[in-house]
């Protein structure tokens, strides 16, 4: 199983969602099912199967989010000497076809925005392992599922 590189602040905000949603979340939806059950019948009791199916889809999520914390391993960002693309790098790039500049930061998961001046995109995204390795003025083609995309790398920081 290979690892995920995650910062410590990304670690720390899934470890956080887990105990909200655990702590807080659950306790309340298991309240809302006492709630229901205590109404009588509960073959027609669409309040109760309704909390029974958000009490399942919220486990689903901590179970996700367990998941990605347990093939998680903690790298600090750090100076990169080399100046290649690597984990925790913000890359400056210009698309080839449109004529757009972008910037990029890779990271670890639960720290993705894809909003904003510079986008947040998961360290292993093909984009993101497209551009890995790389350094300034290096040409990038990425295979995606809409065909290649082109891209002239700028600056890494």
């Amino acid at each position: 199983m290979s690892r995920t590189p995650i910062t410590r602040e990304g670690y720390d905000k899934l470890k956080a969602e887990i105990e909200q949603l655990e702590n807080v979340v659950m306790p309340e939806i298991a309240k809302a099912i006492a709630e229901a059950r205590a109404e009588g019948d509960l073959s027609e009791n669409a309040e109760y199967h309704a909390q029974r199916e958000k009490q399942g889809m919220l486990q689903a999520k901590i179970n996700l989010i367990r998941s990605k914390l347990a093939v998680s391993t903690i790298m600090e960002k750090g100076p990169n000497p080399t100046g290649e693309v690597i984990f925790g790098s913000r890359v400056r790039v210009k698309d080839l076809d449109g004529g757009d500049i972008e910037e990029y930061e890779l990271v670890g998961p639960g720290e993705e925005d894809y909003k904003g001046e510079v986008m947040k995109i998961l360290s292993t995204s093909p984009l993101a392992q497209g551009f890995m390795n790389h350094k300034k003025g290096d040409r990038v083609d990425i295979e995606t599922p809409g065909g290649t995309m082109s891209y002239e790398i700028l600056d890494v920081t």
